[in-house]
């Protein structure tokens, strides 16, 4: 198994090349954003250990353009600092895990046998079902290129169908995912909050790729939007904030 380790502290990227090579790993090591990039994109890596703060690029940079350019190797990212807008960051950016530093060998060891063993699975870090585009990390949506308002709880809404696209989604799995268990929701909260959706970003266009599966729940079609991102929609209805 091949690992990239980004880390410009020399002492730790000693040590996590003899720790990680002990393990049986053969470790490249990167001491800049710009060289893991390269390596990155250049070597089909099983693994990807990213340290957060890298001279050039930083980590959160380098994780998003691995993305772009499709390469899915696992990716741990560590960083000193244990704040939730960095995980968060982090995540946003195409990261599989993270690690605070300091940290025990042990434990990253055991995430990264748990990472190569799910293998490199495609997660774009913007998401697009056709002519739909969702971006997690600017909360921006678009239909064929027009902006498209939404609000808090119909974004979620959104990106919880564009990440199972042609899937068959109960009202239980969504209220689960997009309001939690301890939300006192009212009995047609999901069939209020899926019109919402439908009249920002089926109707203003001209589809209906957000389906009602009588006795089954609701499902965003595959091909939906399959006009081109550059053809002139109908003139856009939905463009102010909505429920939520």
């Amino acid at each position: 198994m091949r690992l990239l380790v980004a880390e410009d502290e020399p002492r730790m990227a000693e040590l996590l090349r003899r720790g990680l090579r002990e393990e049986g790993y053969s470790v490249d090591i990167a001491t800049s954003g710009t060289d893991a990039l390269w390596l990155g994109k250049e070597v089909d890596y099983d693994a990807i250990v990213l340290d957060v703060m890298l001279p050039g690029l930083d980590g959160f940079e380098v994780c998003r353009q691995f993305r772009q350019h499709e390469r899915w190797a696992p990716v741990i990212m560590l960083t000193a600092r244990g704040d939730v807008a960095d995980r968060v960051r982090g995540l946003d950016a195409g990261a599989d895990d993270y690690l605070a530093k300091p940290f025990s060998l042990v434990e990253l060891s055991a995430r990264l046998r748990a990472l190569i063993r799910r293998g490199a699975v495609a997660r774009p870090v913007v998401l697009q079902v056709g002519a739909l585009r969702l971006d997690p990390r600017t909360r921006q949506v678009s239909r064929a290129g027009q902006p498209v308002s939404l609000s808090a709880t119909e974004f979620s809404l959104l990106e919880l169908f564009m990440r199972h696209p042609g899937e068959v989604l109960t009202r239980s799995r969504i209220l689960e995912h997009v309001w939690d268990f301890g939300y006192e929701a009212a009995s047609n909260v999901v069939d209020q909050y899926v019109g919402y959706l439908r009249r920002k970003i089926d109707r203003p266009f001209g589809r209906a790729d957000l389906e009602t599966v009588r006795g089954a729940g609701y499902r965003l079609r595959p091909e939906a939007g399959q006009e081109a991102a550059g053809d002139a929609p109908p003139a856009h209805r939905g463009a102010r904030g909505g429920k939520g």
